[in-house]
């Protein structure tokens, strides 16, 4: 993973995405890549939009550059997410969207949807969210125009 060891990554999930939260910070700890545990901390129910909120006022204050989210589907905490201004969250399926959402969008959030793919399809997903780059050009000015200018 490209630059990640001089980063810290922001992780956060609802009670849905708890379990699969666990595999990926295990594969961060293997691959000794830090990162910072925002919660659920347990399967507990709990609202998505509490941890969307942490991680997205994380990435806006500067605290961290890229995040990892989880819930069942990856829609409600990416859309909680995704109201903070410096945040663009996607949510990743399959690897070839995770790359897709780097290379054209600049993102900086990787959405799960926990109850939808494998372990190793979330390890797939995390490899290639973070291996790709933001390839500019064309796509540096569509990403300029996504925050709302006041």
């Amino acid at each position: 993973m490209k630059n990640l060891k001089e980063k810290v990554i922001a992780v956060a999930c609802d009670h849905a995405g708890y379990q699969k939260k666990q595999v990926i910070l295990n594969y961060l700890t293997e691959k000794d890549i830090k990162y910072k545990d925002l919660g659920c901390f347990s399967e507990e129910r709990c609202d998505y939009p509490d941890f969307g909120h942490l991680i997205g006022n994380a990435i806006d204050n500067g605290e961290y550059e890229v995040g990892i989210t989880f819930c069942g589907s990856g829609q409600g905490i990416s859309m909680t997410a995704n109201k903070h201004q410096t945040v663009r969250s996607a949510i990743c399926w399959i690897p070839e969207i995770a790359a897709l959402a780097r290379q054209h969008n600049d993102s900086n959030v990787c959405a799960i949807p926990a109850r939808f793919v494998s372990d190793d399809e979330a390890i797939s997903i995390i490899d290639a969210f973070f291996n790709a780059e933001f390839e500019g050009g064309r796509h540096a000015r569509r990403v300029d125009l996504i925050s709302i200018k006041k």
